[in-house]
């Protein structure tokens, strides 16, 4: 009981810092400095919210327009100038070019384009920048946010690990984690996987806590958006699908291939809709988690954003309100996000690592 009420707190007290700092920083401009007083300006503040970036700022001054935070390291590779490494400051927030053996790079929108001298971005007919991209290997504020939550778990999971060694009752936060961890193996392994269910926990525990401590970073006033990176849950999915294919038994595939009970012309027609469930699946748990990540943010910001461009003393408090009510909510859908993709994880494995050995190719159709 004690523990989960200073984790209500330090949760309350996380969410409370975010709101007074996106509200704060709702009133710069990442671009230019300026104020955010329209509805383009607070749309472009929003989508750089939701960007990456290769500066980790801590807070701006409205007034002056200056940044301050940390330039994160820039690993670029061209395949006309091999690779390089230098600092995000050099870029000076895109106002800068970076000259590196005759080539010019520029920062745009979070991304680095190589440029001519002056610095050009051109677009083609559909308004998508036509400039080369270097291949780009950068220490961004999303690999910091997945590097300290994976510090964050090492540390979490070897004091309990430490604790069953000792054969001793957890203690700190080892007391908050195990519930949770009895919790991914009795509700979600067992059923959904079976007696084999062992050999996929620490699968299971690492990706139900890893996303579920992303989700959370992302409420707080580092300004992470990690899981709303598509690139993040594809990968996340992709660990996925490899697991599920590799351990997928003979009646597994055979399901796929040459679903048993059913006649041959059945078997045709439904062969290449089952392999197309195989990635259906993954392509499922990568959209959900980052549309309903990325929508939480969208709905906080723009109803922060609402507060700057409506100015009225009635719609403010409002608003302000409204905020507070979508983060609560947003707490809840950090841990439901974490446990759907958990869930379904284990359920696809199961289905691959699932007994067949009941049924046979002489069942008869109904």
């Amino acid at each position: 009981m004690q523990i989960t009420s200073r984790f209500s707190f330090f949760a309350l007290l996380f969410l409370t810092m975010s709101l007074v700092s996106s509200a704060k920083d709702d009133k710069t401009s990442d671009q230019d400095g300026g104020q955010v007083d329209t509805e383009e300006e607070v749309e472009a503040y929003i989508d750089h919210h939701l960007e990456d970036s290769h500066y980790f700022n801590l807070f701006s001054d409205g007034k002056t327009g200056e940044h301050f935070g940390i330039p994160l390291p820039v690993i670029i590779y061209d395949f006309d100038n091999g690779f390089h490494a230098f600092s995000a400051s050099k870029f000076h927030h895109g106002e800068d070019l970076v000259e590196i053996n005759g080539q010019h790079y520029k920062l745009y929108h979070s991304k680095i384009y190589k440029t001519d001298a002056e610095g050009t971005i051109s677009y083609d007919e559909e308004g998508f920048v036509e400039n080369e991209k270097p291949i780009d290997f950068s220490i961004t504020k999303n690999v910091i946010g997945m590097i300290l939550a994976s510090v964050l778990l090492f540390w979490m999971f070897t004091s309990l690990a430490k604790s069953y060694r000792k054969n001793q009752i957890p203690k700190g936060i080892g007391r908050f984690l195990e519930p949770l961890v009895i919790y991914v193996r009795d509700e979600i392994a067992k059923p959904n996987i079976g007696p084999k269910y062992k050999k996929y926990m620490s699968f299971l525990l690492t990706v139900f806590f890893f996303i579920w401590l992303l989700n959370l970073l992302g409420m707080t006033p580092l300004g992470f958006n990690v899981t709303g990176n598509i690139a993040v849950t594809f990968a996340l999915a992709l660990v996925t699908f490899i697991i599920v294919q590799f351990s997928g038994n003979k009646d597994y595939w055979k399901h796929i291939f040459w679903m048993p009970g059913v006649p041959i012309p059945m078997k045709i027609v439904l062969m290449p809709i089952e392999i197309l469930g195989m990635f259906t699946k993954p392509f499922a748990l990568m959209i959900r988690l980052f549309a309903n990540m990325t929508a939480g943010h969208v709905v906080i910001m723009s109803l922060l954003g609402l507060i700057v461009v409506m100015q009225n003393w009635i719609a403010g408090p409002a608003f302000f309100g409204f905020t507070i009510m979508i983060s609560v909510i947003e707490l809840l859908v950090a841990f439901l996000q974490a446990y759907i993709f958990t869930l379904l994880s284990a359920l696809y494995i199961g289905m691959a690592v699932e007994d067949h050995s009941d049924h046979s190719e002489d069942v008869p159709v109904v």
